[in-house]
């Protein structure tokens, strides 16, 4: 369900007791292995070396290379030293940093780096990391300064966070690992496998409607009904029994126009079609028989909204996945029950009082603030989601481009209601929510052109 990401204090845990020239045989043993089955058509190597057991890993991919029959050339990258000549090679190979750098390479390595991608660019040679791309804080994932873009990451043990999290996973290309004889270690980190969908509740013989799952969707002004839409049916294709629609008076006849199966209820609203803050007593009403409240998409901001989200939290004594207009000037509450907060990047950047810039470079030391702050689930939207919970590990789940469109959050909030609703831990809603969407995405026809939509009559699919 879950498969270990590991930082570099974890690797070294690892590695501790063993021996050091076994495992640096291996290692390179591991790289060439790789290359010859793989790149079996390529003749010439530059096997780019730092000094330490990543230096040392490519020495050994290099002599077993060499007695293979290919033409290699090792570049010792001592930082006191000029780059040398790289040549003009089929494949390179980045023995350069490994998975303790941090920090932004020091400027006659970001030189050599940056020669390297350039090189690899104008011959279309292939470049395989070792470990870990050079430049990535493999513990982390953020890029502080130059960095190597590699086709392919031969990852050693395990993967390490860095290939995963962005941005340092825009750069490990295809990952793959290697078996070098370590055993395995707890490690904070881990990413979501699609075995946690057999986690999922799916409804049984002895289901109604309701105990299958009843989730009360909130939101859907004027303008932005087609949000609370697509939560609403997200949350019938992924199983939920009910869905229950509230919005705005104004905006019932379109509800009722988009959507069959949900049951619509009109919310008091203020003169530009936002609910207010009255509208409490008639979700309260409502939510009696949920199962769980899915707040925020298409609700708009208000003064009214603002107040109605902070009185929904504070006292619902049920799950609640809050989600868009909901998260707009959240501030922390002594919630009597699980919440889930799913923003993407410039939404948490808010919370935090920081930059969007800022929450893309270091997005899990974000993600871990917020959950510090909130005290709550938080899934941080993107390439990479991110859900991480008060002491918890914090997971990574993968991404797909054809969800850059938008509503997909929408129908990420309907799936993750429906796994509330139906009895699921937070944590684990979220992380199920977010695979389920994944894999909905990848059996869509559609590719190029996908819209949020298109996931809906997907959904069954990857959870049957």
């Amino acid at each position: 369900m879950f498969e270990p990401l590991y930082t570099a204090e974890e690797m070294r845990r690892a590695e501790q007791g063993h021996d050091v020239t076994e495992l640096i045989e291996r290692a390179g043993r591991a790289v060439a292995e790789l290359a010859l089955e793989e790149l079996g058509d390529r003749r010439s190597y530059t096997v780019v070396c730092g000094p330490g057991m990543n230096g040392a890993d490519g020495r050994v991919a290099a002599r077993l290379l060499r007695e293979a029959g290919r033409s290699v050339r090792v570049v010792e990258a001592k930082t006191e030293e000029e780059p040398k000549e790289l040549g003009e090679p089929d494949v390179i190979v980045d023995a350069l940093f490994g998975t303790g750098f941090t920090g932004a390479p020091r400027p006659q390595a970001a030189r050599l780096i940056e020669e390297v991608n350039a090189l690899a660019d104008r011959l279309g040679a292939e470049v395989v990391a070792v470990d870990c791309p050079s430049g990535i804080d493999a513990s982390t994932g953020e890029v502080a300064g130059a960095a190597i873009r590699a086709d392919r990451t031969l990852a050693l043990h395990a993967e390490k966070v860095g290939l995963r999290v962005t941005p340092g996973a825009f750069y490990a290309g295809r990952t793959e690992t290697a078996d070098i004889g370590l055993t395995a270690v707890e490690t904070r980190h881990a990413q979501v496998a699609s075995e946690v969908l057999d986690a999922v509740p799916l409804r049984a013989r002895e289901d109604n409607k309701y105990t299958a799952g009843h989730v009360l969707v909130v939101g859907g002004s004027p303008g932005l009904t087609g949000a609370a839409c697509l939560v609403a049916m997200a949350a019938l294709r992924a199983d939920a029994g009910y869905v229950t629609v509230a919005g705005p008076r104004s905006t019932l006849p379109t509800l009722e126009a988009r959507l069959l199966e949900p049951v619509k209820r009109p919310l008091p609203e203020d003169e530009d079609g936002r609910v207010t803050a009255e509208a409490f007593d008639v979700v309260e009403e409502l939510a009696e028989r949920a199962g769980a409240v899915a707040v925020g998409p298409g609700l708009g901001r208000s003064d009214g909204t603002k107040e109605l989200v902070r009185r929904l939290l504070a006292e619902l004594e049920l799950p609640v996945v809050v989600d868009a207009d909901a998260l707009w000037e959240l501030e922390p509450g002594d919630w009597p029950a699980p919440r889930v907060l799913t923003p993407h990047a410039g939404e948490l950047a808010r919370l935090l009082g920081e930059t969007s810039a800022w929450v893309d470079a270091h997005r899990l030391a974000a993600v871990e603030r917020a959950v510090d702050r909130f005290e709550c689930v938080v899934l941080l939207k993107g390439e990479g989601t991110l859900v991480s919970a008060p002491g918890a590990t914090a997971l990574v789940c993968e991404g797909f481009p054809s969800l850059a469109t938008a509503g997909t959050g929408d129908v990420l909030t309907g799936i993750i209601g429906s796994f509330l609703a139906k009895g699921m831990d937070a944590r684990l809603a979220g992380a199920s929510g977010a695979r389920a969407q994944f894999e909905a995405a990848i059996v869509a026809p559609q590719r190029a052109g996908l819209v949020a939509g298109d996931l809906l009559e997907a959904l069954p699919e990857v959870l049957e």
